[in-house]
């Protein structure tokens, strides 16, 4: 019987703090400064062409986004030629200035050994999140 009232107990403590702490506690939720109805996603196609005798071991996507929606990061997709698939994603912040950069890795080197990570002609593809203009319904960029 004590046994059963001691495990009952434990189990009791062990539900305590999620019975009494609220979920969001210490969390810091990000409140919309814009109407979701006036944020819009624009997309930009690049070309890319990193040489194989590059003798820089990074590669650097960068911009500026006009009238920026805050709080909405730039997504960054490179897609080696002809294939659907990305073979790099990320998102990067958007200065206060409206800039954006990312850097990848293009090449690394283990010993005397050179490895390519990225060769050759890519499609780079960046999605902003912009407010649309009030006066035409469209963005401005």
């Amino acid at each position: 019987m004590k046994l059963l009232l001691g495990a009952i107990f434990g189990f009791f403590i062990l539900l305590l703090p999620s019975l009494t702490l609220p979920a969001s506690q210490g969390a810091e939720w990000d409140q919309k400064l814009v109407p979701e109805e006036n944020v819009v996603l624009e997309k930009n196609v690049v070309s890319m062409n990193i040489p194989g005798d590059s003798p820089l071991p990074f590669g650097c996507v960068w911009g500026t986004v006009q009238n920026a929606a805050p709080g909405y990061p730039v997504v960054i997709q490179i897609y080696k030629n002809g294939n659907d698939k990305p073979v790099y994603v990320a998102q990067t912040n958007v200065n206060s200035d409206g800039s954006y950069e990312q850097y990848f890795r293009v090449k690394s080197v283990e010993g005397d050994k050179v490895i390519h990570i990225f060769e050759g002609d890519y499609t780079v593809n960046i999605y902003k999140a912009v407010v649309k203009s009030p006066a035409s319904g469209t963005t401005s960029t």
